[in-house]
């Protein structure tokens, strides 16, 4: 196989760099299977790791990049043959083994999903990690009762790719979505994907007491620090929290009083983890009952390769609406 271009991270005294470099497949990480990348796409995750914002890799030079999707060329494993159409997500993928920001990729064959009937390549890429973990919040939360009739839900991080694909998803299935946003402008945008009402994330109040007047029924949480405390003082009883995030910190201050008095619960969503059985059921969820009706206005930026450090740059700075999908080898 000829030399093909791939992005890739570097770590010069202490000095997260990234940059095209020219690969071969000997270069990259071991795999069963060989992709030809049609697309991947950008989210914090790979916008954290292409930086020293926060340590994510531990072995350098990696090719980033947490999702792909594309073609077999060649595996040593029977469950795949050249020519399937194929998705990666997850794992150390991007992380702690070559990803999908390169031509051609090498994974375990254990990590490789099926591009599900009636997705394009495209749209896998559209909906990524982002539009998978929404997908994985749905199913935590059904496990834990979670249902319409409990109240209004509420979206945080609502402009993200998170943010849209939970207001796009959760109205379809009935709930009333409050959008919690620092980007007010955008209301009409989140209407638009099926918000009911607009919240300005900047009235909120960092601090209060152990418990507020209950007004949620539940809520997926891309922000984390002071909004998730604020989530848990106000949720009502048997609420459920799906927390996915933490652009606002990792850390929040909040007393064991929701919990144990209104048995609200707090849902950690660990994407990357998911086991494949539950990974494919989730992706074939995703062309059926959980498919998002607004991937065109929620993919706002296609980008080449060549355009990833402006890319990661708006994205750390909270300048970026929406999903980006990075065009590697589009489909014809």
């Amino acid at each position: 196989m000829k030399e093909f271009r791939a992005f890739r991270v570097r770590n010069d005294n202490n000095k997260i760099t990234g940059r095209i470099e020219d690969l071969n497949i000997s270069t990259l990480s071991q795999g069963d299977v060989v992709i030809k990348a049609a697309y991947s796409c950008v989210n914090y995750k790979d916008a954290l790791a292409a930086t020293s914002t926060i340590k994510l890799i531990d072995e350098f030079p990696r090719v980033i990049g947490i999702n792909v999707s594309g073609y077999v060329i060649s595996s040593s494993d029977k469950r795949f043959r050249e020519g399937d159409e194929v998705l990666v997500t997850g794992y150390e993928f991007g992380i702690g083994h070559d990803g999908g920001y390169s031509e051609y990729c090498r994974v375990p064959a254990d990590w490789v999903v099926p591009l599900p009937k009636k997705m394009s390549m495209f749209n896998a890429m559209a909906i990524g990690t982002a539009g998978f973990t929404v997908a994985l919040c749905v199913q935590r939360l059904e496990e834990n009762n979670q249902v319409p009739s409990l109240g209004q839900f509420v979206v945080t991080g609502a402009t993200g790719g998170v943010g849209n694909f939970a207001i796009d998803i959760m109205s379809t299935l009935g709930y009333e979505i409050l959008a919690v946003t620092g980007k007010v402008n955008s209301r009409e945008s989140l209407i638009a994907f099926g918000a009911k009402d607009i919240l300005d994330r900047n009235i909120i109040k960092s601090d209060g007491p152990p418990l507020e007047k209950g007004q949620w029924g539940g809520a997926i949480d891309n922000v984390g620090g002071d909004i998730l405390a604020w989530l848990t003082r106000t949720m009502k009883p048997g609420g459920n929290i799906a927390s996915v995030g933490l652009a606002g910190g990792a850390h929040f201050n909040a007393s064991v009083m929701p919990f144990i008095l209104r048995g609200v619960s707090v849902l950690g969503i660990n994407a990357p983890a998911c086991t494949m059985s539950m990974r494919t059921h989730l992706w074939n969820r995703l062309v059926n009952d959980l498919a998002p009706k607004h991937i065109d206005k929620i993919v706002t930026n296609i980008v080449q390769l060549e355009d990833l450090p402006s890319v990661f740059e708006n994205m750390l700075a909270g300048k970026t609406l929406g999903r980006t999908v990075v065009a590697i080898n589009p489909e014809n």
